[in-house]
């Protein structure tokens, strides 16, 4: 065992010597700019047909490091037999992580087949996750041999902790890789559920797959694939494996914008007995964040905190337990939270029920 992880680090250490100019010119780049650039960089990839995904690509991609003759199955992290491919339960298909739907282009070329989105899946969780959207929550989804796979409700797919981010990278892959050229699909990541009712070229959801790539890292199978796509197939990365910071860059960050561009302001839970969190959504440059200020009905400060956030993707948030200034519990009643964005005041009602 450890002889194979030594040979996948030398291999992986090895590629990214032997890679090491295949970014170039996204350096200083951000938002739109550096979609752009990546985009050039990947485009143009060597395309093949649906069938030789199952025939040949997949078993090479995702072939089981321990295993050679079985696949791993993306949502229940199941190794499998390469040769039980089919449409029967118990086997594996083709699944499009990035929904086919979600701009209907089918399984035609490049888009339909592109292997960094289509990964081996139990025959019967792939029908259940259909063409959903990402999303948290949901009843729980189990293969035909009884492994968990995730959860599921009536418009989203919840994947498994393990591979949460490999999923999101996927998707992140797909809207920079289609933007509309040479009659494919503009593919774009949204924020909100159900993305694409009639079609349109739409998958979410934004906020959620960008939690899932920070809270999943990039792992030694992940990048293994990444390398065979680019060597023996494709010949085009997935940039978001090989550089999990452009995901922030890209999506995190507007040197347009104003220090903050705040969509709301929301606290949970609301009304409450001890705690809430309050929090709102930011696009900001700066560390330097304004102060959540607490008032009571007479319009008297009660408390002031400094909200925080761990990376300019998530939502900024910070905890009051229903005490003042001094540490003294405040009494049951209405209270208001504010937060000063340049001229404008957002506000919130809070209801302390002790």
């Amino acid at each position: 065992m450890k002889k194979v992880v030594f040979s996948i680090v030398f291999f992986l250490v090895f590629a990214s010597f032997l890679f090491a100019g295949y970014y170039d010119g996204t350096e200083g780049l951000y938002g739109d700019e550096l979609k752009t650039a990546l985009y050039n960089i990947i485009k143009g990839h060597t395309a093949y047909s649906y069938d030789a995904l199952s025939d040949y690509i997949l078993p090479n991609t995702d072939e089981d490091p321990d295993n050679s003759d079985n696949v791993i199955l993306i949502y229940t992290g199941r190794s499998q037999s390469k040769d039980s491919f089919g449409g029967l339960p118990g086997d594996w298909n083709r699944e499009h992580v990035w929904a086919k739907s979600h701009g209907d282009f089918g399984n035609t070329i490049p888009c339909g087949t592109d292997a960094h989105h289509v990964r081996p899946c139990d025959f019967g969780v792939n029908s259940i996750r259909g063409n959903k959207d990402f999303d948290n929550g949901g009843s729980a989804v189990y293969g035909y041999y009884g492994d968990y796979a995730g959860n599921t409700d009536s418009d989203s797919f919840e994947a498994r902790d393990e591979v949460k981010g490999d999923i999101a990278r996927m998707i992140m892959y797909m809207a920079v890789r289609y933007e509309g050229e040479n009659g494919e699909p503009d593919l774009e990541m949204v924020d909100y559920i159900p993305s694409s009712p009639d079609g349109q070229p739409y998958h979410a959801k934004l906020s959620t797959l960008i939690q899932w790539h920070l809270d999943d890292a990039v792992d030694p199978f992940e990048m293994t694939r990444n390398e065979k796509i680019y060597t023996n197939w494709q010949h085009n990365r997935n940039p978001f494996i090989d550089h999990p910071e452009f995901v922030e860059r890209i999506w995190c960050y507007s040197i347009d914008e104003p220090a903050y561009a705040i969509s709301r302001l929301t606290a949970s839970p609301n009304p409450f007995s001890t705690t809430t969190t309050i929090s709102y959504n930011a696009t900001t440059n700066f560390h330097e964040l304004s102060r959540i200020k607490i008032y009571n009905v007479k319009g008297q400060l009660v408390r002031e905190l400094l909200p925080v956030s761990p990376s300019p993707c998530l939502p900024v948030s910070v905890t009051w337990d229903g005490r003042d200034e001094t540490g003294n519990e405040v009494k049951s009643g209405v209270y208001f939270c504010t937060f000063q964005n340049g001229e404008e005041q957002l506000l919130k009602k809070l209801v302390l029920l002790r």
